[in-house]
């Protein structure tokens, strides 16, 4: 399918409520387009200097329109897609264009797997001392952690290219393990450096039977 493309070095989620400010008239051109003509666009992610992957949106509401033109606006993620030709420009229109397929991608995974992802990101939070706000293992998906759990960049792009809940919380507990293994040693040595900044009391040490 042909759609309208907004790109950005963003990474936005399925089901992702996504805020925009508007300010570019190619873009003003396209929210006009999307409330008189009720028609979607995508989001493809600028990385490494190249697009292939990104998102679905649907315009949801426009929370302000100022003097300038310019708005605030909010939309939704839908569906992830790929990338397979891009324009500058479509036909009569300011703003970019391109041809995307849209992907099959699942959200089953066994309530066990959601749990053990549920404890390591409260373990993660513990030790950093971040506010945790309990997850209902009914309702959360893997895109719904992630912004939460520390991903960089290059590591959201990749989980927003894996069709599979299961794979996606896989990969997700692999970056909880290692994240929480470091963040453990850096409290082990912030304790121990604590510590050897205090007085101590030393017993001396008799060396009256010691012979060298």
């Amino acid at each position: 399918m042909k759609i309208p493309l907004f790109p950005l070095q963003s990474i936005f989620f399925p089901g992702e409520t996504v805020p925009l400010h508007i300010f570019e008239e190619r873009y003003k051109q396209l929210i006009t387009d999307c409330r008189k003509e009720a028609i979607t666009f995508g989001i493809p992610v600028f990385i490494n200097n190249k697009m292939e992957y990104g998102v679905e949106v649907q315009l949801v509401e426009v929370v302000s329109t100022y003097d300038s033109g310019e708005m605030d606006v909010v939309c939704v993620a839908r569906q992830v897609f790929r990338l397979l030709a891009f324009e500058k420009s479509m036909p009569g229109k300011l703003y970019a264009g391109g041809i995307v397929k849209l992907l099959d991608y699942d959200y089953e995974a066994s309530i066990d797997k959601k749990q053990t992802i549920i404890k390591g990101i409260h373990q993660l939070y513990t030790i950093m001392e971040v506010p945790y706000k309990e997850l209902n293992v009914e309702t959360f998906n893997s895109f719904t952690l992630a912004h939460k759990i520390g991903l960089s960049f290059d590591q959201e792009y990749q989980l927003l290219q894996i069709p599979k809940e299961n794979d996606r919380l896989n990969f997700i507990s692999l970056h909880l393990t290692a994240t929480i293994t470091v963040l453990s040693e850096v409290e082990r040595t912030r304790k121990i450096i604590e510590l050897n900044g205090h007085f101590k009391n030393f017993d001396p040490l008799d060396f009256q039977d010691w012979e060298m």
